[in-house]
């Protein structure tokens, strides 16, 4: 489940809830712009606008807010260095940030219900409130600014987000599932098998069934926030899927298998007629080397690949 689903839940259970939004930050701020965390009623806390002292504070001054009246939109900085006097966050690690506090209650339901069930658009929180344009598409991820206090506005892309394409639905694909949404990736799980007991649940990923993978390419798009990772059961569905997958624009492109499957796999396409560059450009074996075993563990090396792709390393 993600953080607009999550905060939807909230809301559909009559909770009232903060949203805490990180509209700028420079230096070595730990939350950075983009950042969002809720505060609700019921006690739930989700996601982090950068951790520490500075949190706990502004979760425990939601806590109270959420028992006063409904409040407008209002600003906080935070600065984080002991020699200012005033807006101290209580860190020292250098840095600033701005901070957006809205109040969400039954009344906020339906732009909410918008953002958890599009994932894609155009979301403005702004001196107004927060407001959804599905159908818009930003050039830039975010958009920024402010005049004073009391006069600003951020648009962020949502469409911007990453999307994580999963061919398979096996129990490294739960894992890799249960991980990934919960950093706001926008995970799809692609099979060909019918009533799998590892196929993930509604809350943490679209789970699409395909009638062959010899058609998979036609269910994942290119995309410079498109993220493949093969996980399918075998070595000849891995090669369909390959035949299709390979030369296309995608941020990343990874397949699960042992050094020899890979190469062997590998050498067959290029006999084929397939390119060795576009090859060259797979991460396979996928994920980080860190003797992983379990499924579990598959999952985070995976996952740590992906976050390493994502901020700015290999792409493939």
């Amino acid at each position: 489940m993600n953080f607009w689903q999550t905060l939807l839940r909230e809301l559909e259970q009559d909770h009232s809830a903060v949203l805490l939004y990180v509209l700028e930050s420079t230096g070595s701020s730990p939350g950075r712009q983009g950042f969002k965390m809720l505060v609700s009623s019921s006690g739930l806390l989700a996601g982090s606008i950068g951790g520490g002292i500075m949190e706990f504070k502004l979760v425990e001054y939601c806590k109270v807010e959420l028992l006063q009246q409904p409040f407008s939109p209002f600003l906080k900085k935070q600065i984080h260095r002991r020699d200012i006097p005033s807006h101290r966050s209580g860190m020292i690690c250098s840095g600033e940030q701005t901070i957006a506090f809205y109040h969400l209650n039954a009344e906020s339901l339906p732009v909410i219900r918008s953002i958890a069930e599009k994932n894609a658009g155009a979301l403005t929180l702004n001196d107004r409130g927060l407001f959804f344009e599905p159908k818009k598409r930003p050039s830039q991820k975010y958009s920024f600014s402010i005049e004073n206090d009391n006069t600003w506005s951020l648009t962020e892309n949502l469409a911007l987000s990453p999307q994580l394409y999963i061919a398979g639905a096996g129990h490294v694909s739960l894992a890799l599932c249960r991980m990934a949404a919960s950093l706001d990736f926008s995970v799809q799980v692609l099979d060909d098998r019918d009533a799998l007991n590892t196929a993930p649940p509604a809350e943490l990923a679209t789970h699409t069934l395909i009638s062959d993978f010899a058609q998979i390419g036609a269910h994942i798009p290119e995309g410079e926030n498109t993220y493949v990772v093969l996980l399918s059961f075998g070595y000849r569905t891995d090669k369909l899927i390959l035949q299709q997958l390979l030369g296309r624009n995608y941020r990343y492109l990874g397949m699960m298998g042992s050094a020899e499957k890979v190469k062997t796999l590998f050498a067959e396409l290029e006999a084929e007629g397939y390119s060795r560059e576009h090859m060259q450009r797979v991460h396979a074996p996928i994920g980080l080397s860190i003797n992983s075993q379990t499924p579990a563990e598959i999952a985070v090396s995976i996952l740590a690949e992906l976050i390493g792709v994502k901020n700015g390393g290999r792409e493939a």
